[in-house]
């Protein structure tokens, strides 16, 4: 029977209600009361890092949850980490770069509804990562909902409803049905585990819309050692001013920041040489293009890569350097 370790971290489906609304209460062991039929799937231990509404997580959290991981990897064949749904595709995306090439299953999960709840989604989605981490699938994944979801890939796109997770521009690894896993797409070949534990938080995301002021830029090249700007459709800078982005991008990279640009739009992925906005700054300037990453899994790899190293041509090996099948439109 194969051995697994339940992390606790918060979220919904730890979650009690009192009278200020709901907020993680519950152990991963009080978690793993609710399902005494897991005993007939693995083994299972529990660990508590952290209890945290997923509000609160930030990437030290994400460096404490890989580096527990690191700790214990011999003695387990997979891991699940019950985690917050808001903030779960960034820690699915930032434990991808720390926990690389595992040949082990590493999966998130949570609820929408907590486990104490009459309706609720805890239960399945706790009882299927269980399935998928019990199984010969590998690499940091999401189950939610019967889907299994890649790490890099995953993005909450709904705030309420049990179909919470999609998979952004790749397939569903496959999904679980009455306890058993259907695979879509084989797994990936692996030669790790590989682990980090360095992450520069120092990264800041700007959203464009109509009328957007540089200044929000500057501003946060100044505070940031990295810069990720959603822009509109395949992706460019507005040119409303006479040199203003532009300006200020180039400002920022002479100063020794990076800048990704990525687009807004959540399928499909950017492309800056389709119109003038995007081609002129891809021409001119060593900017990233995130093409069909999603913005979790830039945010985090870049929050890697800078944690690793700043020299710019290693910044950009690193960047479009595929990791768990984070990217595939780079030219």
């Amino acid at each position: 029977m194969k051995r697994l370790l339940l992390i606790g971290t918060g979220g919904t489906i730890a979650a009690e209600l009192g009278e200020n609304g709901l907020a993680p209460e519950l152990t991963s062991a009080q978690l793993l009361r609710y399902l005494p039929d897991i005993a007939a799937i693995a083994q299972v231990d529990c660990l508590q890092l952290f209890s945290l509404d997923s509000t609160n997580i930030q990437p030290k959290h994400w460096v404490r949850i890989a580096d527990a991981i690191a700790a214990r990897y011999r003695d387990y064949d997979g891991f699940v980490v019950s985690h917050g749904t808001d903030t779960m595709a960034y820690t699915a995306a930032g434990l991808s770069y720390l926990i690389q090439q595992s040949p082990k299953p590493i999966v998130l999960t949570g609820a929408q509804k907590p486990i104490g709840f009459e309706t609720t989604d805890s239960k399945q989605n706790l009882r299927d990562a269980f399935t998928v981490a019990a199984s010969d699938l590998r690499g940091v994944m999401v189950v939610f909902n019967n889907k299994i979801i890649l790490g890099t890939r995953a993005r909450k796109t709904r705030s309420k409803s049990f179909e919470a997770f999609s998979s952004i521009n790749y397939p569903l690894l496959g999904l679980v049905r009455e306890g058993r896993i259907v695979p879509y797409i084989p797994p990936e070949e692996t030669g790790g585990p590989v682990f980090y534990d360095r992450v520069d938080p120092a990264v800041s995301l700007m959203k464009l819309i109509p009328g957007a002021d540089c200044a929000v830029a500057e501003f946060l090249l100044q505070r940031s050692h990295g810069l990720i700007i959603e822009a509109f459709g395949v992706g460019g800078l507005p040119s409303y001013k006479a040199g203003d982005f532009y300006e200020a991008v180039r400002a920022g990279l002479e100063a020794g920041r990076t800048v990704v640009l990525t687009t807004q739009v959540e399928n499909e992925g950017s492309d800056l040489s389709v119109y003038q906005v995007g081609s002129h700054l891809k021409r001119n300037l060593p900017i990233l293009e995130a093409y069909d990453m999603t913005t979790e899994a830039v945010t985090a790899k870049l929050m890697w890569i800078l944690g690793q190293t700043r020299e710019r041509q290693e910044v950009e090996r690193l960047f479009y350097t595929p990791v768990a099948r984070d990217i595939f439109m780079a030219q």
